[in-house]
């Protein structure tokens, strides 16, 4: 049986036995797929997620789920579950991720929402995976296999070897030197959705962790799929920092510094993800997104002389391989 007939047969179990008309919703950067049925009750739909179980563990998603309803966050309600065939079914958050609706006019509102949830979250105390150094530099080695050398077609000598570990080190100590919260890690426009209740609905959220504070900030402000003017990014920082509790008070060029070391990191890890997700997997449209990820890194190579040496060996590794390194 293929699976998408083991997923009707399993909503056609379940004790209501009325969803129909199961329609591709969205895919994601994982083997997870989703689904939209309507319940032809009340014409209501939800949301089918397909997690494979021998690719996909839905037993993380079901915790931080609970521990971000307990936060008073938007997320999907759990209406059923089948661990063992890894299916669920959810809550339908609708159809307008913040990605189709950000624009000049409603920026301001939608980040300040998003800015009032990040902190709800943040304030979550449960058990969550470290974002330790050892996961922190694991991700960052993806940029050397699947983007410099898979990508680029470009291999690292000894002395580009040992620069890129300098820098790994000095992005590690950035992320340990801050305060440790809750982590969504994919704090993005496309995983926040607009509601017309508790805006945003927050979704994609099952690899969260704990960890460093500037991370979140980061995905939604330094987004690989929208880039805003640096002043607007600074500007929302300062509204982020305004709403922060008095005994986590951070100073400003703390935070900016902690947030674009930070951002480097994340966006070494994304350059591997997207040269991954076309390489191995098939998702060509990730690498649409490898020039704006890439100019994040230079710019913030710019701002900061120990960051000077990655600037110069991403430019020799473009000037070896050309057009590839934005195509």
């Amino acid at each position: 049986m293929d699976r998408l007939s083991q997923l009707q047969n399993w909503l056609d179990s379940l004790s209501e036995n009325t969803y129909t008309n199961l329609q591709p919703a969205s895919a994601d950067a994982s083997f997870r797929q989703y689904f939209r049925v309507t319940d032809v009750n009340t014409d209501k739909t939800f949301i089918v997620m397909d997690a494979p179980p021998d690719k996909e563990d839905s037993r993380p998603f079901m915790l931080v789920t609970d521990l971000i309803h307990r936060a008073d966050v938007n997320a999907p309600g759990i209406i059923a579950a089948d661990i063992k065939q890894g299916f669920l079914l959810l809550d339908d958050l609708g159809k307008r991720p913040y990605l189709d609706e950000l624009n000049d006019d409603t920026a301001e509102k939608l980040y300040i929402d998003a800015i009032e949830a990040l902190l709800k979250l943040q304030g979550i105390d449960g058990m969550l995976p470290t974002y330790d150094a050892r996961l922190l530099q694991t991700e960052m080695e993806l940029f050397e296999i699947w983007y410099l050398n898979r990508h680029l077609r470009f291999e690292l000598g000894k002395t580009q070897k040992a620069v890129l570990g300098k820098i790994f080190k000095l992005l590690i100590k950035n992320a340990e030197e801050q305060p440790q919260v809750f982590v969504h890690r994919d704090y993005h426009s496309r995983n926040l959705m607009v509601t017309e209740n508790n805006n945003p609905g927050v979704i994609d959220y099952q690899d969260a962790v704990f960890g460093p504070i500037t991370y979140d900030l980061v995905s939604l402000f330094k987004d690989c799929y929208i880039e805003w003017p640096r002043e607007k990014v600074e500007h929302w920082l300062d509204l982020y920092l305004a709403r922060l509790t008095p005994h986590r008070f951070i100073e400003k060029h703390t935070l900016v510094r902690w947030f674009d070391l930070m951002g480097v990191q994340r966006h070494l890890k994304v350059l591997g993800i997207f040269s991954r997700l076309n390489y191995r997997d098939g998702k060509t449209q990730y690498l649409d997104d490898l020039p704006l990820t890439l100019k994040y890194i230079t710019d913030t190579c710019q701002r900061y002389d120990e960051l000077k040496p990655l600037k110069q060996l991403l430019d020799e590794s473009t000037a070896r391989s050309g057009s590839r390194a934005t195509a």
